[in-house]
């Protein structure tokens, strides 16, 4: 990677005072070298007062942190694809998909996704996808650098609507002063992250009339009651199923005639079995007779690693965090929610639940200290304030994330996705699923994309990839090499 660096402070009133460094990079990239510029800092942003069906607000003024990456190649910037870029949480900041997927700079590590020696090195990243799209990783407010400004309150800002107008006027601000008005236009958001780019879509055309091109949905989260365990609400535990099973089958916990199967067999195995069977066996409740009951609990025993008896105590339904601590209880480990290919000690083995996720606690201190490093060393910018890398609200910021507009319901989008898709036919929407992903479990994405009601051709422009990982799918790096190869038809790249 090479190295020329200038730094540029705006601090005109016609800018309000953004903080801006901008520095000349190189990377090969398929074989080819790229070169390109990186611009970093903090953009002041003042939202105009807008009222209309879902989104409320007044005006507001904000900081928000992002990290751009432009072609230095000359070209019509008409036909140069820009992509915004952002994790969930909420409250994530940017550095996962930023420094572990498309950025030109990766954490490195091993193949499968673990930290070979720390603290973590950057390496340039083989798999970016900056030859095909420049790149806007996107730090809402609260997280990273960004922050609300002393005249606004903190909570004006940590809601489900008032999270998608500031993303939006951040990305409106950002295309109006860099002219990108005519450039075809993506979204890349991850876990909550997918929840803000389908509201973001959804606003960007309602009040800017900016349609886009495509969004990237990585790991889905815009449906709450696929994923919430809760007294009647037996969804979650039919979509978790599967994943389950992919997790018992990595650890060999499976049947034995289950693992003689390849991963993609056995998980159509398992959603048959999970669609049907199961399905019905929860519908029943009490009405399912003994017998039944008994033949259902071997199969799920079978499907997943964990005892005939723990089923039946567990009254058919698996929680996830029971799951994560039973799998491998009599090894004295624990596997992760964000990835089951991961494994951890802790101290109480008798526990109910698992303490903490290893494919969390193992990666973030890895990536903590990369990022930190990344911005001050090879980027050049300096802020004494803490990069927050993601927030507890009610605990670190005294308040929980608002979902006032789904109160006494789950927060789902199916309908503004499909509302969205109807209204821009040219809209592409990319699902990529982790088959070992606990927290957003791949079935459960199945179920709610097929719950989209497209018509005609649109159903072509919705489409469900999938890998053999976890949540962050690009912690397994041929999941990331086949990501690349796939985002080919995603931008329309001819070669």
């Amino acid at each position: 990677m090479t190295e020329e660096s200038s730094k540029e402070t705006v601090t005109s009133a016609e800018k309000l005072q953004d903080n801006l460094v901008t520095s000349s990079h190189t990377i090969e990239i398929n074989g080819k070298e790229i070169h390109y510029t990186v611009t970093v800092g903090t953009m002041v942003i003042s939202q105009e007062s807008t009222k209309a069906e879902v989104y409320q607000g007044e005006s507001q003024r904000y900081q928000i942190f992002f990290t751009a990456y432009t072609l230095d190649e000359p070209g019509d910037l008409s036909k140069r694809p820009i992509t915004f870029s952002y994790n969930g949480g909420p409250g994530s900041s940017s550095m996962w998909v930023h420094l572990g997927f498309l950025g030109p700079r990766r954490v490195k590590l091993d193949s499968e996704g673990n930290v070979p020696e720390f603290p973590a090195p950057l390496t340039d990243n083989p798999y970016s996808i900056l030859d095909m799209t420049d790149l806007v990783f996107v730090d809402p407010v609260t997280t990273g650098f960004s922050r609300a400004l002393p005249e606004n309150k903190v909570t004006d800002f940590i809601g489900y609507s008032n999270d998608i107008q500031s993303v939006s006027d951040f990305i409106r601000t950002y295309i109006t002063r860099n002219k990108r008005w005519t450039s075809p236009k993506y979204l890349a958001g991850e876990s909550y992250g997918t929840a803000r780019s389908v509201g973001v879509a959804d606003y960007l055309s309602t009040k800017f009339g900016m349609d886009l091109n495509g969004i990237m949905l990585i790991s889905t989260a815009i449906d709450y009651s696929t994923l919430r365990f809760v007294p009647g609400n037996d969804l979650p535990y039919i979509l978790f199923l599967p994943t389950y099973a992919a997790d018992a089958w990595f650890h060999k916990k499976a049947a034995a005639r289950y693992l003689k199967m390849d991963l993609p067999a056995f998980m159509d195995e398992a959603r048959a079995f999970a669609g049907g069977e199961y399905m019905r066996a929860l519908f029943l409740g009490t009405r399912l007779d003994e017998a039944e009951k008994e033949r259902i609990a071997r199969k799920l025993a079978d499907f997943t690693g964990l005892s005939k008896e723990y089923v039946l105590n567990s009254n058919l339904r698996i929680v996830i965090h029971r799951f994560c601590k039973e799998l491998l209880r009599r090894e004295h480990l624990v596997i992760g929610r964000f990835d089951g290919r991961y494994t951890g000690n802790e101290g109480n083995n008798a526990g109910e639940k698992m303490e903490g996720d290893p494919s969390s606690y193992q990666l973030r201190g890895a990536f903590a200290g990369a990022v930190n490093a990344y911005f001050s060393q090879e980027l050049g910018y300096e802020d004494d304030k803490l990069y927050r890398l993601s927030n507890n609200y009610q605990e670190d910021l005294g308040s929980p994330w608002s979902y006032k507009e789904f109160e006494n319901r789950f927060m789902q989008q199916e309908e503004i996705l499909q509302r969205t898709m109807q209204k821009n036919r040219n809209l592409k929407t990319w699902v990529l699923c982790g088959y070992y992903d606990l927290a957003t479990p791949f079935f459960a994405a199945e179920w709610i994309y097929s719950h989209v009601f497209l018509e005609g051709g649109q159903k072509e422009n919705l489409k469900l990839t999938y890998y053999p990982s976890g949540h962050m799918i690009y912690m397994h790096e041929p999941s990331l090499k086949k990501f690349r190869e796939q985002a080919k038809d995603f931008y329309n790249v001819k070669e």
